[in-house]
Parts: C-alpha cells; sequence; structure tokens
C-alpha cells in the first residue's frame, strides 16, 4: 500500500516521504495513528500545504536538536546503585534514569524515549548509551554505573580541567603583577617630583640666619635696587605750580645771600 507519511516514524520514513508499505502494516498502525494517509485519496490533497508548514517547523527543530545533541556530546553522567556479588546491580539502570541525570547536567528536559537502550544496564562500570533527537541527528554519552558506598572519581574532562586551572592561576597573578609595576613606578617617581620643591624650600629655610637683620644682610643687589625704585615711585610728587614757586623762593634767596656777602 503506497501512502504519505505525516508524522516522523523512526527507521521507517520522515515527515512528507512518500512509500509503499505492507497493507497490513498500513491499516493496523499507520492509518489509526494518523502516522500516514493513502497516497491517492482526497486526504493526501487535503493535507500538502498542511505538510510543508510542518516541514518547515520540523527543519527547525532539527537545527535545534543538532546543537543540543553537539553540546552533550562525550558528557558523562554518574549513577549509583545497590550492588551485589560480581558487580551486578540488584536492580537495573534504566532509560529513565538516564534521561533525569542527563536533564539535570545538560540543564534541558531529555526525553526517555530518546534514550536507546537495548536493555536496562545491569553491571557496574561505563556505559556508552546513544542519545537519539531526531532520525538522523544523535549523540553518545557515557554512563558511568557506581555502588552506592563507592567514592565517586572525577570525570577525566573535569579533572583535566580542574589541573589546568590551577596551572593559569600563578600566571595570571604573575602577569597582573608586571602590569602593576610601571604604574607603581610611576606613582612613585610623581610623588618624588612633588617632593623635591618642599625639600629645597626646607633646606633654604634652614640655611638662612635666625637674627632679624638676616634678610637685609643677605639680600641681593637687584633685590637693593628694585626696592628703592619702588620707593621713589611711592613717594607722592608736588603739583607743578608749587615746584615753580619753590624754584623762584630758591632763586630769590640765593641773590639775596649773594648781595649780602
Amino acid at each position: 500500500m503506497k501512502v504519505i507519511f505525516i508524522e516522523d516514524v523512526p527507521s521507517v520514513a520522515r515527515v512528507g516521504q512518500t512509500k509503499v508499505v505492507a497493507d497490513g502494516y498500513a491499516r493496523n498502525y499507520l492509518l489509526p495513528r494518523k502516522l500516514a494517509v493513502l497516497a491517492d485519496s482526497r486526504a493526501s490533497a487535503a493535507i500538502e500545504s498542511q505538510l510543508k508548514k510542518k516541514i518547515k517547523q520540523l527543519a527547525l527543530e532539527d537545527a535545534e536538536m543538532a546543537a543540543l545533541a553537539k553540546t552533550i556530546e562525550g558528557t558523562e553522567i554518574t549513577l549509583r546503585a545497590k550492588v551485589g556479588e560480581n558487580e551486578k546491580l540488584y536492580g537495573s539502570i534504566t532509560g529513565a534514569d538516564i534521561a533525569e541525570a542527563l536533564t539535570r547536567s545538560a540543564g534541558r528536559e531529555i526525553d526517555k524515549r530518546k534514550i536507546e537502550l537495548a536493555e536496562p544496564i545491569r553491571q557496574t562500570g561505563s556505559h556508552g548509551v546513544t542519545v537519539r533527537f531526531t532520525h538522523d541527528v544523535t549523540a553518545v554519552i557515557k554512563v558511568n554505573v557506581i555502588s552506592e558506598d563507592a567514592v565517586e572519581e572525577k570525570p577525566a574532562k573535569a579533572e583535566k580541567a580542574e589541573k589546568a586551572e590551577k596551572a593559569e592561576k600563578p600566571a595570571k597573578a604573575e602577569k597582573a603583577e608586571k602590569a602593576e609595576k610601571p604604574a607603581r613606578a610611576e606613582k612613585a617617581e610623581k610623588a618624588e617630583k612633588a617632593e623635591k620643591p618642599k625639600k629645597a624650600k626646607k633646606a633654604a629655610r634652614a640655611e638662612a640666619p635666625e637674627t632679624g637683620d638676616a634678610p637685609e644682610a643677605v639680600a641681593a643687589p637687584e633685590a637693593v635696587a628694585v626696592a628703592e625704585k619702588a620707593e621713589k615711585k611711592a613717594k607722592p610728587r608736588a603739583p607743578r605750580k608749587t615746584r615753580k614757586a619753590e624754584a623762584k623762593v630758591e632763586a630769590t634767596e640765593s641773590k639775596e645771600t649773594e648781595s649780602g656777602e
């Protein structure tokens, strides 16, 4: 029987594909569950536009699942269980147990139906488990099953990352110290430059005589000349008429003095 798949059927077909399948498989499984419709029926024409939308949506989901698969690829999870003789478990580890632990590790809900286990795990040790997100997108994780009383060992990746971090810390500290040294030197140099004038002033004060006449005694000739010039400028000049009158009086007195002689 020829049918068009309107849902993904693992290991059989994807949405939109047309395939010939066994009549009993189509009538008893695909058609009742609305996973496919007859290719020559009126329904095939009615669902054509619906299929196009669904195919686009599935393409987006596939891209999202591919990114998630890449993220969890190689992830290691550890599950504890009661262990009896010969390292055999009293119970078993199921797909639901793995999905729950993987959800905590990935920070995203992982459907237990995505976990591919031929049979539950009944033995301690490391087991490779496939997580099938879509028909073509899968990821392989590592499931470590240990006894409830055992001390959990750190995964190799975590241990390696921890060692790298420890080795990196001294290098970062040394780099920060090297970057800080020029700043310290520059700060010290500025402080020294600012201190020099203060030290010079203190030294000059210490060398100067302590007597009250010391400033005049040690004054430079240039300073004296400047002081005299300033003093002359400070004296008020007499008006012009007064100067003329004074000159006449002086001349008259001079003549009288000469005639008296």
